[in-house]
């Protein structure tokens, strides 16, 4: 038996980004032409108007200030309100492949290590761009890695699902190392003309290696042990699919074709979730909250995280105890907790002990406890 490090993270940004500013003059204008549209509905009181949103409620509601995506211009155009990506050739590196291999090779930078060191690689997110072939195995090609590759969709908790089957090979031996992806366009599922939610995500890709602890060349987190949970719940839905076409609607532009959620149950039925899954997982390692120096949790909502975070320790964290990246990136799905990590681990001292967590659809949520070393 092995035990399983995470040596090296990595993390791609897109370049362009919107401000909330940005984003409610889009939605405002999306909504008075919906408005005018339908005018004399509304006026009969047939339909009820669009309301505006607004930079104060979207920061209340979520603690967002910008978000980085793959393509501005259409999610901002009032008679679009989506991301106009290109239509790419088979033979060209996918989109997310693309996002992928950036995050990939700073992970591996960082972990000092060749495509001829990885075994694995695991494409964990919760949207692919197709069905067929496993993105997982395009970026294993793209790099030029042997071994075997796989997708893992567990929405929000891809990360982390991913890390725990990772690290549980290496432990096993079948594997030295593994490298993990999580390319995630969110801007492509959200409804940008949904004002309860047209905020809500960003676009990112992140990279983690875990390897054989005796390996590592550098500073590492041993991984002490994980744990992942799920309990069926249709508060996060999305229902696009391959049958889409074979139902009588057929590609009708359905509401409930992108991201759709019950904002309230699901903040009112994870958090106390989340908060036992890791009470739990740290008991059974003989630990407390007030052991941890650092939690990386999934970054979708700051009140949420505050909560958690509260029950966890026992108090509210510290800032640098639970780093916050929501401001700057938005929900980015699987990656949230990834680049919390990411950024936010080179501080910590030998034998600093540290979480990531991330929760979502499903109901799913997967913890990953580490020692610091180096």
């Amino acid at each position: 038996m092995h035990t399983p490090a995470i040596t090296g993270s990595g993390v791609f940004t897109p370049d362009e980004i919107i401000t909330n500013a940005e984003l409610v003059e889009a939605f405002n204008a999306y909504a008075d032409r919906k408005n005018a549209a339908n005018a004399e509905a509304i006026a009969a009181g047939e339909m009820a108007p669009m309301a505006h949103s607004s930079e104060q409620f979207i920061f209340k509601a979520s603690g967002i200030e910008r978000r980085h995506v793959m393509n501005k211009s259409g999610i901002l155009d009032p008679s679009v309100m989506h991301p106009l990506l290109r239509q790419r050739d088979d033979d060209e590196p996918s989109l997310m492949a693309e996002m992928a291999l950036d995050a990939a090779k700073k992970a591996l930078a960082q972990a000092g290590k060749g495509p001829e060191d990885i075994d694995l690689v695991i494409c964990a997110a919760s949207n692919m761009e197709r069905a067929y072939p496993a993105m997982a195995i395009e970026i294993q090609d793209l790099l030029g890695i042997k071994g075997f590759a796989f997708d893992m969709n567990v929405a929000c908790s891809s990360a982390t699902f991913g890390i725990q089957t990772a690290a549980d090979m290496v432990r096993s031996g079948s594997i030295r190392a593994a490298l993990v992806v999580n390319p995630e366009i969110c801007s492509g599922h959200l409804e940008w003309r949904d004002r309860d939610c047209h905020f809500i995500f960003g676009d990112v890709a992140t990279a983690t290696v875990i390897e054989r602890m005796e390996d590592a060349k550098g500073p590492f987190f041993e991984i002490l042990s994980t744990r992942c949970a799920t309990q069926f719940s249709n508060n996060i839905r999305n229902n696009n699919g391959f049958l889409r076409r074979s139902r009588p609607d057929g590609v009708a532009d359905r509401r409930d074709m992108q991201f759709m959620q019950n904002g309230r149950k699901v903040f009112k039925e994870v958090v106390p979730m989340v908060s036992t899954h890791i009470a739990e997982h740290m008991g059974d390692a003989g630990l407390q909250g007030a052991d941890l120096t650092r939690m990386w949790l999934h970054q979708a909502n700051k009140s949420m995280n505050d909560l958690i975070g509260k029950k966890v320790m026992g108090r509210t964290p510290e800032p640098q105890e639970q780093p916050n990246i929501l401001q700057e990136y938005a929900n980015t799905s699987s990656a949230g907790s990834i680049i919390a990590f990411a950024q936010n681990s080179d501080d910590m001292a030998e034998g600093d002990l540290g979480l990531i967590c991330s929760f979502g659809a499903g109901y799913s949520v997967g913890s990953v406890l580490l020692r610091r070393h180096g």
